[in-house]
């Protein structure tokens, strides 16, 4: 099964060694219309925590040459806003932990300043000025302002590669739980002075986690629930689908390319998951970059079923997402991020052989990311 919430997952995961070397962060992505033109917009929100144990009043910042030099790890709150487009900014703000309250029980949540964020409900600012004279806040000029409500509507529960024991033996150095890859979103959004309004029938919403002690290289994310029948012409309004992974590291073992996907088809679910091992999933993907776009190409199969997935999204209408791991390291410095992608899912049934085409998919508002460690 897919669609399976587990809020246990979506807690707050800094604890044990993650306490003073990991990552922890709630994202969320969202479309908007202008309030008096009815312009579409996309927008992010996510909630960065890193190292609470080595925090105190002020946010520990790794990309500060002084820091470098002392060998002091990252540890704050950064709360990143942002937009995508041609206008498209990524925003920080950054909390020392004495500032910072979390309940890291269930369900969670977060609050510092005036930013706060539970399972049902996100509001808060960030206002950025000089970022250009300020390298270390790794982020653009600009402000945004926003108060949600938060649907979360269909969950990926990617099963036994995120189960309690792999959390506590961190075997895995990322973990995932999408507990909205559908999100009906609700409320508004102030961006450079300009209001959006955020409704669930097109908001495209999407909600998911990751923590862990470091990044994936490739790292690969395609999601949208925003999907039309090309055979039909109707609008799927009870599906969603949603890929990530990249190359899975245990310890200091990668394992080969491989890709977590689920399509959550009119209340059909359907799974292509390396750690089910049962499963016999295989994938094969691509990712490249050309001049204006950046394309991905998913192939994955189990025994009974195959899903075909590209996605294009432009150049212009992305940004370069920044990050720095837990050791203070910045790896990814070409992870391109979007929210804007188009493409097609053809999803199939397999039998004896043979292949029954169950539906070919148009995916828009497709939320997508692609980088490598250069």
């Amino acid at each position: 099964m897919v669609n399976v919430s587990d809020l246990k997952r979506n807690a707050f995961m800094l604890k044990g060694a993650l306490d003073e070397c990991g990552y922890d962060w709630w994202w969320h992505s969202f479309t908007g219309h202008h309030s008096i033109t009815g312009e579409e917009k996309a927008f992010f929100i996510e909630f960065f925590t890193c190292n609470p144990a080595l925090g105190g009043a002020e946010a520990i910042l790794g990309q500060l040459p002084e820091n470098q030099r002392a060998d002091r790890k990252p540890s704050y709150l950064m709360v990143k806003a942002g937009a995508w487009g041609e206008d498209a900014v990524q925003l920080h703000r950054f909390f020392g932990w004495n500032s910072v309250s979390i309940f890291d029980g269930t369900p969670f949540c977060v609050e510092a300043g005036d930013c706060y964020l539970s399972e049902t409900q996100t509001r808060g600012s960030v206002h950025v000025e000089n970022a250009e004279e300020h390298p270390e806040w790794m982020c653009g000029n600009g402000s945004m302002r926003w108060d949600l409500h938060i649907d979360k509507q269909i969950a990926y529960n990617v099963g036994y590669g995120a189960s309690k024991p792999l959390r506590e033996s961190g075997v895995f150095e990322m973990f995932w739980h999408a507990e909205g890859m559908k999100t009906a979103y609700s409320g508004q959004v102030t961006f450079n002075g300009e209001n959006y309004l955020i409704t669930p029938e097109t908001c495209y919403g999407y909600a998911d986690k990751n923590w862990g002690k470091d990044f994936t290289s490739p790292w690969v994310w395609l999601s949208s629930n925003n999907l039309t029948s090309t055979i039909t012409d109707k609008k799927l309004t009870n599906s969603v689908f949603n890929i990530g992974g990249g190359r899975p590291k245990i310890g200091h073992l990668a394992l080969d390319r491989k890709l977590l996907a689920a399509f959550y088809y009119e209340g059909e679910s359907y799974e292509f998951n390396f750690s089910k091992f049962w499963t016999l999933t295989r994938t094969e993907f691509s990712c490249r970059e050309t001049k204006r776009q950046i394309i991905w190409h998913v192939e994955q199969e189990t025994p009974l079923h195959r899903m075909i997935t590209d996605v294009t999204c432009e150049k212009k209408d992305m940004l370069l997402i920044n990050y720095e791991a837990p050791d203070g390291a910045k790896r990814h410095n070409r992870l391109w991020n979007g929210g804007n992608g188009i493409g097609t899912v053809q999803l199939y049934e397999c039998h004896l052989g043979r292949e029954r085409l169950i539906d070919a998919v148009r995916a828009e508002n497709i939320g997508c990311e692609y980088g490598e460690y250069c």
